[in-house]
């Protein structure tokens, strides 16, 4: 049974866009959102990027939302660090969207007795920081990380990702790191909390069953599976759960707005 639909979270990459380009109904989508005054907002796992990057992203592929409509997994990981450990310090492993958003929550970046070891994706790893992390680690710190994806998409193929580095990490210091990121429900939540949404009344759309849609339950949200992302149809009987509804892309959606 289709719930009553006030407010939408959305993935970004296989939902919105692909390779840079609007997916067909996604400008459209928003554009409705906007007009309709619809709470909404942006996830991405991608913690590389600040929301005004994100936002530039977006605009050049043709949809126009504000910076303050996109949640990162940077975001997400800030907001539980400062709710965790008001003030606190942190060793980052990142790029700009992971230290922009620990600053702006009141964080200090330090190499010396830091709260936390916070990881995030970057495309330059140092195996110098990593060695770091692992003595800072060993020595007490506790360890996040943004997000859990193993590998990334480039023009040239799967880039080793967070996950990955974080399993290497975990190897050498026998401490797994706490994931903020999808599936995690939390960064769910708090996205909610960001637009003051209730989980009964908000659907979550992705094109991931192993992310977007499991997450997405657990948080109690209405899920939409679009395929015009990672997951074909052929996959979602191989997960011992399933959508509130599989589309064909978020064209099929706008109606619901």
């Amino acid at each position: 049974m289709t719930r009553v639909i006030e407010s939408w979270l959305t993935d970004m990459d296989g939902v919105l866009v692909h390779e840079g380009y609007a997916i067909p109904g996604a400008p459209e989508f928003i554009a409705k959102l906007r007009e309709k005054d619809r709470p909404f907002l942006i996830l991405t796992n991608n913690s590389i990027f600040t929301p005004r990057d994100l936002r530039a992203r977006l605009a050049a592929s043709g949809i126009d939302v504000p910076e303050e409509a996109i949640w990162t997994s940077a975001l997400a990981t800030a907001s539980f660090c400062a709710d965790q450990n008001p003030d606190g310090s942190a060793y980052v492993i990142g790029e700009a969207g992971l230290t922009t958003a620990l600053y702006e929550v009141g964080y200090t970046m330090t190499e010396s007795n830091p709260d936390y070891v916070v990881l995030g994706e970057t495309r330059t790893y140092s195996f110098e920081a990593i060695t770091k992390a692992v003595r800072l680690i060993n020595d007490g710190a506790r360890f996040i990380c943004t997000n859990p994806d193993a590998t990334g998409p480039s023009q040239e193929g799967p880039l080793p990702a967070t996950g990955a580095v974080a399993a290497m990490i975990t190897k050498a210091t026998g401490r797994k790191p706490y994931f903020v990121g999808k599936p995690n429900p939390m960064m769910f939540r708090s996205a909610l909390n960001r637009i003051d949404a209730h989980s009964e009344v908000t659907a979550m759309i992705g094109d991931r069953m192993d992310t977007d849609v499991v997450a997405g339950i657990e948080a109690g949200l209405q899920t939409f599976l679009v395929m015009t992302g990672s997951t074909k149809a052929e996959d979602v009987d191989k997960y011992p759960f399933r959508p509130s509804s599989i589309k064909d892309s978020i064209a099929d959606l706008i109606d619901l707005i």
